[in-house]
């Protein structure tokens, strides 16, 4: 006797389990990927689109279990949430200055460096207050700085107020909260951070 068409097979359940498990290992497969060749964070809409799915709560239940696995792997490379719900792969704080020499971006010279890591550690500052402690020549490395979009300018008063923007976050893997980031500056940016007065 013929089976209804309309009735389906039962599927095993330890089947089932393994579908999943090769799903979950495929979309963290993926989701590894993606942040590697981004190399910048990544944000959940851009995660589902890399899953394939619509699901924000997916997608960030699988980087979070991908930042998990990094965390226990205890290797040099780190996955970050930052606040603003994104996610960044990228080689931990305390390998930076050992591995920068190798970093394929369109380096900053010392003078621009200096100049940069002032901003980004004491933002928001006075554009006069920077130029008082680096020298006239800031005034050419905040307009170099400016027009990477490294930095951006508000008007404060009379002074304009120098802040570091969310791809300078990006450029150099950090996160956009202020306070995490000047930890992390600390460690990359060490001596440049104590030559203040230094050009």
């Amino acid at each position: 006797m013929e089976k209804p068409k309309n009735q389906t097979v039962e599927q095993n359940p330890e089947a089932e389990q393994t579908q999943d498990a090769e799903r979950k290992t495929h979309c963290l497969e993926l989701l590894e990927a993606a942040l590697y060749i981004a190399g910048r964070p990544l944000d959940l809409n851009e995660l589902c689109q890399v899953i394939g799915s619509r699901s924000k709560k997916k997608a960030k239940m699988y980087a979070d279990t991908l930042k998990q696995e990094y965390s226990s792997r205890e290797t040099a490379l780190e996955i970050l949430a930052l606040k603003d719900e994104r996610y960044v792969l990228q080689v931990k704080a305390e390998f930076t200055p050992l591995i920068k020499k190798l970093v394929n971006r369109p380096l900053l010279s010392s003078g621009p460096l200096k100049t940069l890591s002032y901003i980004a550690y004491r933002q928001p500052i006075s554009q006069k207050r920077v130029i008082d402690v680096r020298g006239q020549h800031a005034y050419g490395h905040v307009k170099m700085l400016k027009e990477m979009g490294l930095i951006a300018a508000e008007r404060s008063g009379r002074s304009m107020a120098l802040r570091t923007t969310d791809y300078f976050a990006d450029y150099f893997g950090l996160t956009t909260d202020t306070s995490a980031m000047k930890k992390d500056l600390k460690k990359i940016f060490g001596e440049a951070l104590k030559e203040d007065a230094q050009p």
